[in-house]
């Protein structure tokens, strides 16, 4: 209970009941409390109280003699409390004093109400009339937590040490071996640590029976040694406790970095393995758009399996990093080799997938040129296949440009088909640098000659092309100069017509005498060359015509209606032209023959011998007035005036004039002849 007797001794109290008590357990317990206190405890002594009260004396005195085998040399004093109504005194007291020698300890019969005179009442509890507080149900709960304790920390602190002493081991097949031998603890040693705590809380305030008020008991303190246990298990504890913590970050670090070494290799070998096979089988680009969007497509397939490992790179890659920023020298070398292997072969992979995916997107875009030029080599193989049929020049001027456009376009076409091709080449000569040491010399010939053969196969075609629109632009400019020939000989045939209308209603005047008409006379001649050059411009035309007609084996759609007008015109022309000619002629004769008879002198005897010269002169002036009323007619039959009636009086009235003044002169001539003969 904690209380102690007069000599510091502590007492044991054994209460007997009516029931049976069996004597083995009774010993086991007995051995069991007197196993609790120290050994400077036990020098002291004890005082037992048997409390036999509510027993028979038998059972009382085989209690006392067991004492004797259980604890005689710590016993000093045995007070046995006996009931106020039974057992007989003298047999009793009798029956302890005769073995007194042999117990080896004194056994004192004694009331509940006397055994203060033994025992202070502040160490009996209230049972014995005293004053200690005592829960023995308490402090049985508290001694199997202490109990528990202590076999809990025991068997941990075994088993720490042994996986502490484990790691220490020399070699690290052996440190390794041990630890995961025996690696987990029994029971967890936080929970152990915090019941010791708890515990030792406690008994440091000595409040083990619950009591809020007064001074509690202390059936566990210093002398029974359960606080300096407690202590002494808890420091044993927290310093295996410590270096197991230590094993366990150290054998947790060993296995993340093991952890990590595997899936670095496990990334290494599938970039190096699978993953690099997987671009060893992929060396085509395709020999078309659609062959080369499916390549990638594969591609894309194989960048999506590639990703997972790199996803897992850059996992791996952050936690070598936060490894190495932890500063553990031991594993910094190794941390790092493994960073840069696995940094080395991920870039490298990664470099050959760009590589390989720039190289389809350049067949890709190769490819689309291509096709792109092979349209257009048809569209202009397609344009020249058709025949030409325009309706004027214009239209074969605007053909041609579209022609011209065309082929230029085909032009920059190839020229950016050899600029891919080339940068294709290019790449494809690069491709031997990532091929570990596959000879890809044969396979990349077959990419070679086919980009070859494409560039080489649309040179070709260009050159068809450009040679059928060499003749087609040769055809098309002769077709421009023919109808350039049928429009300036059309023209040609206006020009006469013009002249014959100008000839018609301009060319009237007959002049006023002898070298006005002949002025006239020679400007009209002037403006028959002027016709004559016009007429032999359109035959010369009409002629060009027939020969690119012929050149182009097509028929002219105006030249055969060209030709027989300007035949037409001109014979017009001619009809007009020489009957002009004839009228200023006409009047010329007339003019000089007037001027003359007008201009003699009556002196002149010959002038009056010669009067048929007025009878000439009248003739012609008659002649020529009858040829100003006569229209010119044409080999076809159509009649035509010079001017209008109005200009045809006016020069009849200046010849009439000119005649009359050469009938006076006449009269003149004749009155002289006549008066002669009377005279």
């Amino acid at each position: 209970t904690g209380g102690k007797d007069r000599r510091s001794g502590l007492i044991l109290t054994i209460p007997l009941c009516l029931e049976q008590t069996s004597m083995d357990e009774l010993s086991v317990t007995l051995d069991y409390l007197l196993s609790i206190p120290s050994e400077k405890c036990k020098a002291r002594g004890f005082t037992v109280i048997v409390d036999g009260r509510k027993s028979q004396w038998n059972v009382v005195k085989t209690v006392v003699l067991m004492l004797q085998n259980v604890v005689p040399a710590e016993v000093s004093l045995v007070c046995v409390v006996k009931p106020d109504e039974f057992w007989d005194k003298k047999v009793t007291h009798f029956c302890f004093w005769k073995e007194k020698d042999r117990l080896g300890f004194e056994v004192i019969l004694v009331s509940a109400n006397k055994l203060t005179r033994y025992i202070e009442p502040c160490q009996l509890t209230e049972d014995f009339g005293g004053t200690l507080t005592y829960d023995h149900m308490d402090w049985l709960n508290k001694r199997l937590v202490f109990e528990k304790f202590t076999k809990e920390s025991t068997s941990l602190l075994d088993e720490l040490a042994l996986i502490n002493n484990g790691s220490d081991k020399g070699t690290q097949q052996e440190r390794e071996r041990s630890i995961d031998l025996n690696f987990l603890p029994s029971v967890d040693p936080e929970t152990v640590l915090q019941t010791g705590h708890e515990l030792l809380s406690e008994l440091q305030q000595r409040r083990f029976n619950g009591s809020d008020g007064g001074v509690s008991w202390s059936p566990m303190d210093d002398e029974l040694l359960a606080q300096p246990q407690v202590m002494k298990l808890l420091d044993s504890l927290r310093e295996q406790y410590t270096r197991y913590q230590e094993v366990c970050r150290q054998r947790s670090k060993r296995t993340q970095l093991e952890e990590i070494q595997q899936k670095v290799m496990q990334v290494v070998n599938w970039l190096e393995g699978p993953g690099s096979e997987q671009l060893r089988t992929q060396w085509g680009i395709g020999d078309s758009i659609r062959a080369s969007q499916a390549l990638q497509q594969k591609h894309e397939e194989i960048e999506s399996q590639h990703s997972e490992w790199f996803a897992v790179y850059v996992e791996l890659n952050q936690q070598i990093a936060a490894l190495l920023n932890a500063g553990d020298e031991e594993d910094l070398v190794e941390l790092k080799a493994l960073q840069q292997q696995l940094s080395d072969v991920c870039y490298r992979q990664a470099s050959q997938l760009e590589f390989r995916q720039n190289l389809l997107q350049a067949a890709l875009e190769f490819h689309s040129v291509a096709q792109d030029l092979s349209q257009q080599l048809d569209g202009l193989l397609g344009m020249l296949c058709v025949d030409v049929a325009p309706a004027d020049g214009a239209s074969i001027q605007q053909t041609l440009k579209l022609l011209e456009e065309k082929l230029k376009s085909v032009d920059l076409g190839l020229q950016g088909l050899r600029e891919k091709g080339q940068s294709l080449l290019d790449q494809i000569s690069n491709q031997a640098s990532w091929a570990y040491g596959k000879d890809v010399t044969i396979e990349n010939k077959e990419n070679v000659d086919h980009i070859q053969g494409v560039m080489e196969d649309m040179q070709l075609r260009k050159q068809r092309c450009e040679d059928m629109v060499d003749v087609r632009r040769l055809k098309m400019l002769q077709m421009v100069q023919l109808f350039k020939c049928e429009e300036d000989a059309a023209q040609a045939v206006e020009w006469l017509s013009e002249l014959l209308d100008a000839l018609l209603k301009t060319h009237i005047r007959l002049g006023d005498d002898a070298q006005e008409t002949k002025v006239l006379l020679e400007k009209h001649r002037k403006f028959v060359d002027v016709a004559q050059s016009t007429y032999d411009y359109g035959r010369q035309l009409l002629q060009a015509t027939v020969v690119l007609c012929q050149s182009l084996r097509c028929t002219s759609r105006s030249s055969g209606d060209t030709l027989p007008r300007l035949n037409r015109v001109w014979k017009q022309f001619t009809v007009t032209s020489e009957e002009r000619v004839h009228r200023l002629e006409t009047a010329v004769a007339f003019h000089s023959t007037a001027e003359k008879i007008l201009q003699e002198c009556p002196e002149q005897p010959e002038a009056f011998n010669e009067m048929d010269q007025f009878d000439e002169i009248e003739a012609v002036g008659k002649s020529l007035l009858d040829r100003l009323t006569v229209p010119v007619v044409y080999p076809d039959g159509s009649e035509q005036y010079f001017g209008s009636p109005s200009d045809m009086a006016s020069a009849a009235e200046h010849i009439r004039e000119k005649m009359k003044l050469v009938g006076l002169k006449k009269q003149q001539l004749r009155q002289p002849e006549a008066t002669t003969p009377e005279s």
